[in-house]
């Protein structure tokens, strides 16, 4: 469930220049991986740029929170290269 989910929210980063990410899939991903994250704020940036308008804004926060998303699950334990654990 985690590497599926990290895998939606890889995939919102890649098509984030092109448009809004904010989909239900994504939220879906972001509520997975909720429990898995100690802290919530990169899940809740992630879910906040995702829905911006503005291409730059929109491609760095997703960026930024996924980065820091990803970070905390390795962290946790959660999650390696592999995607698996």
């Amino acid at each position: 469930m985690i590497a599926l989910s990290v895998h939606i929210l890889r995939a919102g980063v890649a098509r984030c220049s092109e448009g809004r990410v904010d989909g239900i899939e994504v939220r879906l991903a972001l509520r997975c991986l909720l429990p898995h994250c100690p802290e919530p704020w990169p899940l809740s940036l992630y879910w906040d740029a995702a829905a911006q308008e503005n291409e730059i804004g929109r491609a760095q926060g997703v960026t930024a929170a996924f980065n820091g998303i990803v970070r905390q699950l390795r962290k946790a334990g959660r999650y390696d290269e592999n995607g698996f654990l």
